[in-house]
């Protein structure tokens, strides 16, 4: 076996300077982390043209966001697992592999149950991808380094959520739906051609065998509670009956009842290090509060990343290229600062940023609240690189003082709950802060309003529940401490 593919024994702790071969690594990561995160955002603006273009309802149109969601909220957790039992090399071609199926599949597709099928293959290739990425950079990344190098990673997720409505809206106006697909193919299959040839595995794997009854609880627990809160938020199979709007309860319940046992269950297995996602990882104090702002977090940006298409088109009345656009100079910015984030957090630690990070995050959305069918583009603008800039400061001393407060042997696992809480977050924010604008919505309809009255209200009333939210996230940020190694480094 050649040099580039052998496996790699990492030392007991990180080498003081990261090796080529691992920035390599990290590199291919990062780009294929972002593409797959891009594709998972540019659905919020296309579903409303995929729901006219292929002649289908709006609830049956918003499964191709909830069937993805789903799949990630089943495959997540099992990457705690999946990160110890195979190479890095294997997870990762799998994962690219997957999501190159499923984008081919999507471009191709004739209808909607063909780029329904082509949405799954790609979540499940997608949900591998954050926690690989996390786990392999806090294996090769020594601790001096992490904020430098978690920038990157908090570049990632909050700079493709924030460019996939813009880089949707401009497709649909002048290419058409299937070049959503189309342009993110090639760059995915560069990305399994460099991988292919480049990746290099990192660290040992361990042959522990799979608990299959643990893989169906969590398909369970976290795919029914997901589910329900995309039937709260989407509408799946709602209706006027007690029933239709007793349903998403329901499954929610009985996936928190599922849940209840997939916790008994790994509290058995992890007595003998065999659990599919080790719950060790909540024993750190320091890792529990980082994981419940991140949640929060994760909440109001997806939540807000949802609402506010739907405010800018159908009540500020925008075209989809313009509401996408108001995104955009936040993410630059965000962009640009994501590097200089975690050189700060080197050298200062997470509350220098995490303070007013979050602070930042809940004020624009309090301004956010009193939005209307009238507010100025610039304002709008303004507000939304404030929230980016929050987002910006707030997520890179999350990733590097959740993780850094972990055992070594923890990292997989560290990362997969990490990624499942903020998918169930993400999944939470838009279920209620569209439930709240669909609420207000549908009675100014029934009122007689235009929808851009009608929706008013509902904007201003979602946005409000997303603020009080991220209040938490604020008090709770003065808790968050920078791990011991990384204060013995830093300080050197």
């Amino acid at each position: 076996m050649s040099s580039d593919t052998a496996p790699v024994r990492l030392p007991a702790q990180p080498a003081p300077d990261i090796d080529p071969a691992g920035m390599r690594v990290i590199w291919l990561l990062l780009v294929a982390a972002f593409v797959a995160i891009l594709n998972e955002t540019t659905m919020a603006i296309a579903i409303p043209s995929l729901n006219v273009t292929l002649g289908i309802p709006p609830e049956q149109g918003q499964w191709l966001t909830s069937g993805f969601m789903l799949t990630m909220a089943v495959v997540i957790p099992t990457t705690g697992f999946l990160l110890q039992r195979f190479t890095t090399r294997q997870v990762f071609l799998a994962a690219i592999g997957s999501f190159v199926a499923g984008t081919a599949i999507c471009l191709l597709a004739p209808g909607f149950a063909v780029l329904l099928l082509g949405r799954v293959v790609q979540a499940a290739g997608t949900g591998i991808m954050m926690p690989l990425l996390m786990t392999t950079m806090m294996n090769v990344v020594p601790p001096h380094s992490r904020g430098r190098m978690m920038g990157r990673v908090g570049l990632v997720i909050s700079l493709a959520p924030a460019l996939g409505p813009t880089l949707s809206g401009v497709v649909l106006d002048t290419l058409g739906w299937r070049w959503l697909f189309g342009i993110i193919l090639p760059i995915a299959v560069v990305a399994l051609l460099l991988g292919a040839k480049w990746m290099t595995n990192l660290g040992e794997t361990r042959k522990a065998p799979i608990d299959v009854l643990s893989v169906a609880l969590s398909a369970f627990a976290f795919g029914g509670v997901v589910y329900g809160l995309s039937m709260l938020g989407g509408g799946h199979g709602g209706g006027s009956s007690a029933g239709a709007g007793a349903m998403p309860w329901l499954v929610m319940g009985a996936g928190l009842v599922v849940l209840a046992f997939f916790v008994w269950r790994q509290l058995v297995l992890q007595r003998k290090d065999d659990a599919l996602l080790d719950l060790r990882v909540f024993a750190s104090r320091n890792y529990l509060v980082s994981v419940v702002i991140m949640g929060v977090l994760a909440l109001s940006m997806f939540g807000t990343f949802a609402l506010l298409p739907l405010y800018l088109q159908n009540v500020a009345g925008l075209e989809p290229t313009e509401a996408g656009l108001v995104l955009l100079p936040g993410s630059v910015l965000m962009g640009v600062l994501g590097p200089v984030m975690g050189r700060i957090y080197d050298a200062r630690g997470p509350r220098t940023l995490l303070v007013p990070g979050t602070i930042g995050v809940a004020a624009a959305l309090f301004v956010y609240a009193t939005v209307g069918a009238h507010t100025p583009v610039w304002l709008l603008v303004i507000v939304q690189i404030v929230m980016s800039l929050g987002l910006a400061a707030s997520f890179t001393p999350l990733f590097s003082a959740s993780l850094g407060s972990l055992d070594r042997s923890l990292y997989s696992h560290g990362s997969a709950a990490l990624n499942t809480l903020q998918q169930v977050g993400g999944a939470a924010g838009t279920a209620v802060l569209i439930s709240v604008y669909s609420t207000f919505l549908h009675a100014g309809e029934a009122r007689g309003l235009p929808i851009a009255q009608a929706g008013e209200p509902g904007t201003h009333a979602a946005f409000l529940v997303a603020a009080c939210i991220a209040v938490v996230p604020v008090a709770l940020s003065f808790f968050v401490r920078k791990p011991a190694d990384q204060e013995v480094h830093a300080g050197r």
